[in-house]
């Protein structure tokens, strides 16, 4: 029979490219997960250590039946992985985010060393490369060996079960191909549903059929029933989950469920964590799935690479809908085809049998440093055919950098497209997703299209009565979200719309908001530990249940004589009291907003029957400090009386001021210190013709007040200076 031994204890780290000999004295002891960017690559800078380095283990040699064999099992290694055995290199595994294989039993001695040399360097071949995350190293997802009899189910290509289910609903039925890989002949004995088949195994394969009459529905988060299937072959034996449903996409409905619209509404996850790096357990993914539930969201990207398969076992269980890719973002390398393929080879081959997932992501904002190559459509092309020939029941999707041309030609290689969005945060106005979105679907009523990024970052500290774009505020997040809310509603024929981000989470390449390598537009912080009030306006919407929040709770002194006070709710009506008495009251919305006048320190309560909410607030005479960024001043940069209409100055467009030779030369300057705030992808960005197009007919002071604390006031006031000594 097969057992798993896990091997997460005992190991001996240190960076170093050595490959020891004998058990190494010196090292650090550590235990699996591991990664060793926990801290660095969370501090900001973009200097966190990216190398070589080597863990060990020693092991006695394990028990085998006669003709057994023995696998090493690894669930995580980034971002390659050498793989020796008492000196031997056994496996070279490059992807640091998908399981793989390696059988070591003809290595192994009575006392055995294993050694495990992962490297996350830069190199031009290996995705990810250039990206706005964190690319942690290490054995950061669990190790296990595998001992398995004589005649077993394959284990060792392209990392997957072994078992692959594929059920196909007809009406009131379910037709369900189980397919097996085994290392020898025989056969192999399949039940599915209380009903059991004897099939003989042809070359290594085997294949059965079975009808399920009356199937009980996957029906997402209002029924996500699973089945198993379970074969047995010379002594060992493996098991699945599946789920019986239909997909489907259109063009005007969005997507569908078993046959009814059924719109995805959710968010993004990075998997990582504050203090972690992406060396978490079930328990942290346990935690994460509660937060998806509790706001109510019904899907799930899992970006930007392949996710642990604990993750997709909790969407499958809990009926989340799950968008799966792999980490071909941001930057093509002519190099990297050849991993892009084997990356999306092992997460279908992996990934296939949970009823969750319902397509796979090519990439992600691959255009976002470099323009449309024939070596990166020929890239998508081989992808997608890549993903038809191994799964033909799901489609394919890429999500695109909001620059991209609508026209452009890689578009239609997927089956379903989507945008990134951020009009109203990086640049432009909050109406620009509506009109793109618009525009889009009138040129292109046939196509499917989602929302696949959107969001504005927040730093829960910051607060603000006139929240502005570029301030960092917890407040303006609201607003952003607040908006796009609204244009998602007027658009049901998005088929997928996913908040970025639900957490917070590291990209070393930030320092910006007050915080040093995060982006922080989750509307959960990176610890978990505070839920944003952004958070709460989503569950407002997606959930269902019951609950008053009242926003502004870290804005406690507020200079204003009338604040205005805000709740979300999914409750029909709340009613808002002040020092314990009713003031107000509202009916029949997801937000409600109350003006209240104060004076001195005041309890606000809101209730909803049983339900009730609370804060403290007080009238200050002066502006709280710590509630905006130190220089982040976004109002007043411009000061109209010193304004000689006849020069050139911040209120001109960036079209106009690029156009003449003296101010193009000044406003460069300054738009290459800026760049340089928000880490290597914005960078890389600069130069992108569509872009240059977007920002052209904006004015430099809307695009400075999104530069953030990236530019200071004083700058500013000297950049004008300088415009208004040139003549028109």
């Amino acid at each position: 029979m097969r057992k798993i031994v896990n091997f997460n204890r005992n190991w001996l780290f240190s960076k170093t490219a050595e490959i020891p000999a004998d058990l190494p004295s010196g090292w650090e002891e550590i235990s699996l997960p591991h990664t060793w960017n926990a801290v660095d690559g969370q501090d900001g800078g973009n200097d966190y250590w990216r190398g070589t380095a080597v863990y060990c283990k020693e092991f006695e040699r394990p028990t085998l039946e006669s003709g057994g064999r023995a696998v090493l099992e690894f669930l995580g290694a980034a971002m390659t992985a050498d793989v020796y055995v008492n000196g031997q290199r056994l496996s070279h595994h490059e992807g640091g985010y998908s399981t793989f294989r390696v059988d070591i039993t003809d290595a192994l001695q009575e006392e055995n060393l294993l050694c495990v040399a992962v490297d996350n360097s830069n190199n031009d071949q290996v995705y990810p490369q250039k990206a706005d995350f964190t690319f942690y190293g290490g054995l950061y997802r669990s190790v296990n060996l595998i001992l398995v009899p004589e005649n077993h189910f394959e284990l060792c290509r392209d990392g997957a079960p072994g078992i692959k289910v594929t059920p196909v609903v007809r009406e009131r039925n379910a037709a369900v191909t189980v397919e097996t890989w085994q290392n020898g002949e025989g056969s192999v004995t399949m039940t599915v549903a209380g009903m059991k088949k004897t099939v003989p195994s042809e070359n290594g394969h085997a294949a059965a059929e079975f009808v399920i009459e009356n199937v009980r529905l996957w029906n997402g988060i209002e029924d996500p029933y699973l089945y198993e299937a379970k074969a047995e072959y010379g002594g060992d034996e493996i098991r699945t989950g599946f789920g019986c449903r239909t997909i489907g996409f259109d063009p005007e409905k969005g997507f569908l469920l078993n046959g009814s619209v059924y719109p995805l509404r959710g968010v993004s996850r990075h998997q990582d964590r504050k203090g972690l790096g992406n060396a978490i357990t079930i328990r942290e993914h346990r935690e994460d799935m509660e937060f998806i539930r509790e706001i109510g969201a019904n899907t799930v990207r899992l970006a930007h690479y392949q996710h642990a398969q604990e993750f997709y076992d909790l969407c499958d269980e809990y009926g989340i809908i799950a968008w799966a890719e792999i980490p071909y973002i941001t930057q093509h390398m002519p190099n990297g085809r050849e991993n892009t393929l084997s990356q999306m080879r092992e997460l279908i081959a992996q990934c296939y049998n949970h009823p969750s997932i319902v397509c796979w992501g090519l990439s992600n904002e691959i255009t976002a440093s470099g323009p449309v190559s024939e070596d990166l459509l020929d890239n998508h092309r081989a992808l997608n055919d890549l993903c038809h020939a191994m799964d033909k029941t799901r489609p394919t999707t890429m999500a695109h950098v909001f620059m991209l041309e609508q026209e452009s030609e890689l578009i239609p290689i997927a089956d379903i497209g989507n945008y990134n969005l951020y009009f109203g945060w990086y640049l432009g106005e909050l109406e620009q997703n509506d009109t793109f979105f618009d525009e889009y679907h009138r040129k292109y009523p046939n196509r499917v299209i989602g929302f696949s990024e959107y969001g504005a970052d927040a730093n829960p500290q910051y607060q603000s009565a006139h929240p502005e774009k570029g301030d960092y505020s917890e407040s303006y997040q609201c607003v952003y979200h607040e908006h796009i809310l609204k244009c998602i509603e007027a658009r049901p024929y998005l088929w997928a719309t996913h908040v970025w981000n639900l957490f917070d989470f590291a990209a070393d390449g930030r320092d910006e908001g007050g915080k040093h390598g995060e982006n922080q537009k989750g509307l959960v912080t990176f610890d978990r530990k505070l839920r944003k009030d952004a958070f709460y306006l989503y569950k407002a919407y997606w959930s269902k249940e019951p609950f008053v929040h009242l926003c502004g709770r870290r804005y406690a002194d507020r200079t204003e004589e009338v604040t205005e006070i805000k709740v979300y709710s999914n409750r029909s009506e709340v009613t808002l009291l002040v020092d314990g008495k009713e003031v107000a009251s509202g009916k029949g919305a997801k937000i409600y907003t109350f003006q209240v006048p104060i004076t001195g320190e005041h309890t606000v309560e809101v209730r909803s029957g049983s339900l009730s909410d609370r804060i403290t607030i007080r009238k200050a005479e002066k502006a709280n400090p710590d509630y905006r960024m130190a220089g982040g001043e976004v109002v007043n940069w411009f000061d109209a009386d010193k304004h000689d209409p006849t020069c050139f100055s911040i209120k001109d467009t960036l079209g106009a001021l690029m156009r003449h030779p003296q101010t193009a030369a000044i406003v460069g300057r300054m738009m290459q210190a800026a760049r340089a705030s928000r880490g290597d992808v914005a960078s890389a960005a600069a130069g992108n013709a569509n872009l240059e197009r977007m920002m052209a007919g904006m004015t430099l002071q809307s695009l400075l007040k999104q530069a953030g604390p990236a530019i200071k006031p004083e700058q500013i006031h000297a950049l004008n200076a300088a415009l208004q000594q040139i003549k028109k």
